[in-house]
């Protein structure tokens, strides 16, 4: 089956990885169900690595969500390509993708959704008006699906597909890393990893506020390493400066692509974020063997609700109480030991890549039937 995945940037964060999984799962490197190609309106890192992966790109300009140049280019795109399913990530791509089937009969429309965000009334109804023309949705998580039905698409074509991870690509032992010798962090300090772009959605100016709760609460030395660029980095710097965190309490490393390197450094994975849907970072940092400590938020309950799935839900926007759950892991050594079991093996039982792989082919091949 010919797939064209499609997407109007092509950068570096969690939907971008999305398509870069299933193409090494689905594609020639993996199962070989799928041919796929890829179609892009801003370029970025991940051009490059489908390219290394021998993927056919195609840049598209997509201007705007009724872009009907850009259909009928993407229509002829597909044509000149002979492609049976479009996979597309954001509304954009999907209404012209919609709008291409105006001009290129063949092709089927798959969606998948990676947030839970609620639309305007302007965008609810256009999506109504355009229910008719989609083939089928996916939503990574269950809250995402809910948000789907509100946002005017119809039910039964939607299915949810939780994100995957490989479990071998994230194994190997904790003495591996160098990023506490890289740091000058020693072996009897707690480290706390938290690995996003600072965004206003992301919640670093509460996770700073924790951390200094925390810091008042117990008598354990940790260290939150916060990886990540974006807009927000120089506030939540000054944050730490006015709360009187210094280098030893936070540490910023700005982006890294060493991932492994920075999970088997660190004792526990923190996710502040308001409104995720389903995190690559969480899952992959618990497939490395982190315990996970994650706002109850959005898709977040759907990774873990308690310790038994491998950490613990935090109270967003709540330093105090987020402190208080944070220190039984620096304190309680038994438990942070059982949270990191479990976590690895929450993965293996519900987020392995290959299970979601041969999912997302049967959304493919119900597109196609009809």
């Amino acid at each position: 089956m010919k797939v064209l995945y499609l997407l109007n940037f092509a950068g570096k964060a969690g939907t971008e990885r999305y398509v870069e999984s299933l193409v090494k799962y689905l594609g020639p490197q993996g199962s070989g169900q799928v041919e796929p190609y890829f179609a892009y309106n801003t370029p970025g890192l991940l051009v490059e690595r489908l390219e290394a992966m021998g993927v056919p790109t195609r840049q598209l300009a997509m201007n705007s969500r009724f872009d009907g140049k850009a259909a009928k280019a993407l229509a002829a795109l597909c044509g000149e390509w002979d492609i049976d399913v479009i996979h597309c990530h954001y509304l954009r791509e999907n209404y012209i993708a919609l709008l291409a089937k105006r001009y290129n009969k063949k092709v089927r429309v798959v969606y998948t959704n990676h947030f839970v965000l609620a639309n305007d009334w302007i965008t609810r109804f256009s999506n109504k008006l355009l229910d008719k023309k989609q083939d089928r949705m996916i939503a990574v998580c269950n809250l995402g699906k809910q948000q789907l039905i509100a946002n005017g698409w119809s039910g039964e074509k939607i299915d949810v597909l939780h994100n995957g991870v490989d479990l071998d690509a994230w194994a190997g032992e904790r003495t591996e890393s160098t990023l506490r010798a890289e740091l000058g962090i020693g072996s009897d300090r707690f480290v706390m990893l938290c690995a996003s772009r600072f965004a206003e959605d992301k919640g670093h100016d509460y996770l700073i506020r924790s951390m200094k709760a925390l810091k008042e609460r117990t008598k354990v030395p940790f260290t939150l390493v916060l990886a990540g660029d974006g807009e927000l980095l120089e506030p939540t710097k000054a944050l730490c400066g006015q709360l009187g965190l210094g280098e030893d309490d936070v540490r910023f490393i700005g982006f890294r692509k060493d991932m492994k390197n920075l999970f088997k450094a660190a004792d526990l994975y923190v996710n502040s974020s308001r409104h995720e849907a389903l995190s690559f970072l969480i899952i992959e940092a618990m497939a490395a063997g982190l315990p996970a400590a994650i706002t109850d938020m959005a898709g977040n309950p759907d990774i873990l609700t308690g310790p038994e799935q491998g950490g613990v839900l935090l109270p967003y926007n709540d330093p105090e109480n987020t402190a208080g759950l944070l220190a039984r892991f620096l304190e309680d050594p038994a438990f942070l030991q059982t949270c990191r079991e479990n976590a690895k093996k929450n993965v293996a039982e519900r987020f392995e890549i290959h299970k979601q792989a041969g999912e997302t082919y049967q959304v493919y091949e119900k597109a196609v039937e009809g």
